[in-house]
């Protein structure tokens, strides 16, 4: 019989809030109902942004509320070779394209052929869907650029990968209750897969972590439910059977937003030195 496998998987770019605390202990309390492993991962892919020091901060914060995981932490940044690997498979199947514009770039570029972005689609986070530019430039043309260092991101060619998929593609959701949701991945286009500065993304890299680490149930917020369509497409592309998925609540602040590890006055460490204990922080979370 198969042990069920939890994670809780943060990134070290800030220190952790309510908020985490909340997903954080709804993994663990899951994962102690059904006899299951628990793992904590850090996503810190994202070198400028992420340091040892806040790591080091934020596994204190996970003691102090009780949380507890088995030995070793995965760290993204020690794996770039294996999402290397995936991104390579994924160029060797013609499914990813160099993508040369920048942020400012994409905007130019659909004001040139379109007049303004106000029709223009986005995706689910509201971003501006990329444009086909680079998708239709000649394999010269892009070896030429790339030749002279112009900067790029790999992006997935979502109409071609959805061709090479076939049929619709759907997961096990646990919220409210059990049941099966139709995956939507071509709302976000072609989605960015490895970034200018490292071979992987947030998309590619927890898929890829989830399979290797053996995960069966991925618990997170709910503000990444939409983003499961596009790591459901990878999935299959890669040859990955998916986890159940639990998407949970968010814990807002008084506005109703969602809370940022750039607030300090939700974070762990200042509750905690405002004189917080352990357990009123479960209380504040609702566990």
């Amino acid at each position: 019989m198969t042990v069920p496998v939890f994670r809780f998987a943060p990134s070290p770019n800030g220190h952790l809030h309510l908020g985490h605390a909340y997903s954080a202990l709804l993994n663990q309390k899951m994962a102690r109902n059904m006899d299951a492993r628990q793992l904590l991962r850090m996503e810190d892919n994202d070198r400028e942004r992420c340091t040892p020091a806040l790591e080091r901060t934020m596994i204190e914060d996970l003691h102090w509320i009780g949380f507890t995981w088995e030995q070793p932490v995965r760290r993204q940044s020690e794996h770039f070779p294996v999402y290397r690997r995936a991104l390579d498979k994924l160029i060797g199947m013609n499914l990813a394209y160099p993508a040369f514009l920048s942020r400012g770039g994409i905007k130019v570029e659909i004001e040139r052929t379109t007049k303004g972005d106000d029709g223009w689609p986005r995706d689910p986070d509201g971003a501006l869907l990329y444009p086909s530019v680079d998708r239709e430039l000649s394999k010269r043309e892009r070896a030429k650029r790339i030749s002279e260092g112009q900067p790029f991101s790999w992006r997935l060619d979502m109409e071609r990968a959805l061709e090479y998929v076939g049929e619709p593609l759907s997961w096990c959701e646990t919220v409210p209750d059990t049941h099966i949701v139709g995956a939507r991945p071509q709302d976000w286009g072609d989605v960015i897969i490895a970034r200018k500065d490292m071979p992987t993304s947030y998309h590619l890299s927890v898929v890829i972590d989830d399979a290797l680490q053996g995960i069966t149930h991925v618990v997170r917020g709910k503000d990444l439910f939409h983003a499961t369509s596009v790591h459901r497409l990878l999935q299959r592309l890669l040859d990955i059977d998916p986890p159940t998925y639990h998407h949970h609540a968010l814990v807002l602040d008084h506005d109703g937003e969602k809370l940022s590890k750039s607030r300090k006055d939700t974070s762990l460490r200042s509750l905690r030195e405002q004189g917080a204990s352990a357990d009123d922080i479960r209380v504040m979370v609702g566990l």
